[in-house]
Parts: C-alpha cells; sequence; structure tokens
C-alpha cells in the first residue's frame, strides 16, 4: 500500500511538471530547428527525409535556394515538431526517442537509422533541454 501511495504521488508530481512546462518558440528557432538542417556521420539531414514524409515528423519543404526556413514555415515546423513530445518528459516525447539507438533507451525502427547514438549526443542533449522548457 505505501509503495502504491509512494507511485502515485510521484507520479502526479511528473504530470504536474509537464503540465507546467512550455515549450519555447525562439530557442526552437535558434537550436532545435538547426539540428534538423545538420549533416550527421553516416547519415542525411533530418529534412532531406522528413520534408518528404507522409508520418507525424513532417516539416516544411525549404524554398528553393534557401537555407532556412520562413518565419511562418518555422511556425508550422513548431507547430509539428511539439505535437512529438510531452512538454516536461524527454522520457515519452517521440522527437527524443524515434531517433535514439534502442542500446541507449530509443525505440528500435527508425527508418533513418538511429540519429544519437547516446544520450549524451548534445544535439540529443539540446532536443532535451528544449523538451524541458529551456528559454536560453
Amino acid at each position: 500500500m505505501r509503495r502504491l501511495a509512494l507511485a502515485l504521488v510521484v507520479a502526479f508530481a511528473a504530470s504536474a511538471a509537464s503540465a507546467e512546462t512550455t515549450l519555447d518558440y525562439d530557442f526552437f528557432k535558434r537550436k532545435v530547428e538547426p539540428i534538423f538542417l545538420k549533416k550527421r556521420a553516416d547519415h542525411v539531414r533530418c529534412a532531406v527525409c522528413h520534408q518528404q514524409s507522409n508520418n507525424a515528423f513532417r516539416l516544411e519543404k525549404l524554398p528553393d535556394g534557401a537555407s532556412f526556413w520562413t518565419e511562418e514555415q518555422s511556425k508550422n515546423n513548431f507547430a509539428t515538431v511539439s505535437s512529438l513530445v510531452v512538454p516536461g518528459d524527454p522520457a515519452q516525447s517521440r522527437l527524443l526517442l524515434q531517433p535514439l539507438a534502442p542500446h541507449a533507451g530509443g525505440n528500435a525502427y527508425h527508418s533513418g537509422g538511429w540519429q544519437f547514438a547516446s544520450k549524451n549526443d548534445p544535439d540529443w542533449k539540446t532536443l532535451e533541454a528544449w523538451v524541458r522548457g529551456r528559454k536560453k
């Protein structure tokens, strides 16, 4: 009984923390979106596949000749990507789990390969910081 009560308290605290966490658009645009355009060893850029995808992680198509999205496109990307996370809870956020290698706690299948070998990858940590509500 005591364990159940403790589990409920922990679950409630985690739920409350998630409910209070907000995702910051400026941090997303400055720090997160560039990750989607970054060339990673042995992988294509996230944007290469996810501009044409028919799954939940569909990024806006870059304008011809552009190296970054327009403001409107970034806002659309923010809305799309925000739907793939549980604010305040990286462990429940598809954006963080899908490209993470299974031995590091990620999902077993990602058609683009495992972009992150571990949670120590600096880009993975940036995504995690955004999900946790970081503003700067």
